[in-house]
Formats: structure tokens, sequence, C-alpha cells
């Protein structure tokens, strides 16, 4: 492994620079729903409920991160729901990549038998990657957001 490579290990919601990292995805409106200023209770339903958090680092330095959480209780849970994100100094690497092929098995791992994304918005650039790992839309929100629709996609894992 060479110092580029990132380093993926399972984490807590409370791992140093994870809240920054979200709250700065939300204020640059960069593909997750929460609207700016990011408040500490809606974080922590993204990610404090979390099955699974897992953070990756580059050089000891908090690279990306994302969840895994049943997509509702009950007869739902049996399907996760998940979130990426990148640090902007740390995209276009593979990151992403290696963060959602990883969620793949740990989904599996975790007794999941699917990945379900509620909300993706249309422009987003990760939807090219999603679709080249499996995921199909199943849906679609029309006037999500004021510009765009949003999407939502589903794969077995």
């Amino acid at each position: 492994m060479t110092a580029a490579d990132p380093v993926l290990q399972e984490a807590d919601a409370r791992a140093p620079g994870l809240y920054e990292l979200f709250e700065g995805i939300v204020a640059r409106g960069e593909g997750f729903p929460q609207l700016p200023p990011l408040q500490p209770e809606e974080y922590d339903a993204m990610w404090g409920h979390a099955t699974v958090v897992v953070v990756a680092t580059v050089d000891d330095r908090l690279a990306g991160a994302y969840y895994l959480k049943p997509n509702g209780p009950g007869l739902a849970a049996h399907i996760a729901n998940a979130g990426y994100m990148v640090a902007p100094e740390h995209r276009g690497r593979g990151i992403g990549r290696r963060l959602v092929e990883d969620s793949i098995e740990r989904a599996r791992q975790a007794g999941f038998d699917a990945i379900q994304f509620n909300f993706v918005f249309e422009r987003n650039p990760a939807r090219r990657l999603y679709e080249a790992l499996g995921w199909t839309v199943v849906g679609r929100i029309p006037g999500a957001l004021p510009d765009q629709d949003a999407l939502v996609y589903w794969r077995a894992v």
C-alpha cells in the first residue's frame, strides 16, 4: 500500500472530523438534503444511529466516510440506507469508489440484503459510480429541489 491509498476502518459517529466534514458538505450543497447551517441533531439522525460507520484516511487524515443503517423499521429493516462523503481535497482519487464497494460487503456482513438511496440529486456526479456498481433508479421525486428532481436508487448486496 502506498501513502496515497486510503485506509478504511469502522469508527464511531463521533470520530474526529466527521461532523466538520459533513457540515462542510451540507454548507456547499453537495449531495445531502439538509440545509445550512447544520444542526447537531440533524447530523446525529443520519450518522449517530448508524449500524456501521466507516472512515477512510490518507496519511492519517480523514479523507471520507460512509454510514449504513436500516432504511426503515420493522419490515423495511432488511434494506440498508447509506450515505457517503469524500473531502474535497481527496476527490477524484478513487476514494468514493472504495467506500461504496466496501459498503456493499459490509452491508452483506451486517445482514442487509439490499442498499437503497432515498434522495440522490439528479445532477449528483456520483450517479455514474452508483450505476456502474449496479444500482438502478427505482423512483423519481419530481421537483424535490427547486431546480432538479431527486432519484431513488436500489441494488441487492
